[in-house]
């Protein structure tokens, strides 16, 4: 099964044919490759609502139900991904520290 045409939008950074998808774990838009591959890591299916629901295949899930395809997340395939965010890891600063220790 291939996803509807109409559904069809463009990554920002690398400009791949991709679709949005709400996760099927907490409802979160995520962005999956347009075209299926057996190679995906997810599963797409599409909703009664008419939207679009991503579920990840797992050990525990692995198999494909029918109305189903095989995709992968954009962001495993994009050729442009963003920066990655630095955790932090330097001097933190200390405002809103409490000068004195709590007292009972």
């Amino acid at each position: 099964m291939k996803p509807p045409r109409h559904r069809l939008a463009y990554c920002r950074r690398c400009h791949a044919p991709i679709i949005w998808c709400l996760t099927s774990a907490n409802g979160r838009r995520q962005p999956v490759d347009f075209e299926p591959t057996e190679e995906g890591n997810v599963a797409v299916s599409s909703g009664a609502d008419g939207v679009l629901y991503v579920r990840t295949v797992t050990a525990a899930r692995p198999d494909i139900k029918p109305g189903e395809w095989q995709a992968m997340p954009h962001h495993a395939s994009c050729t442009s991904p963003p920066p990655r965010r630095s955790g932090g890891g330097g001097q933190r600063s200390t405002s809103g520290v409490r000068p004195v220790p709590w007292q009972r």
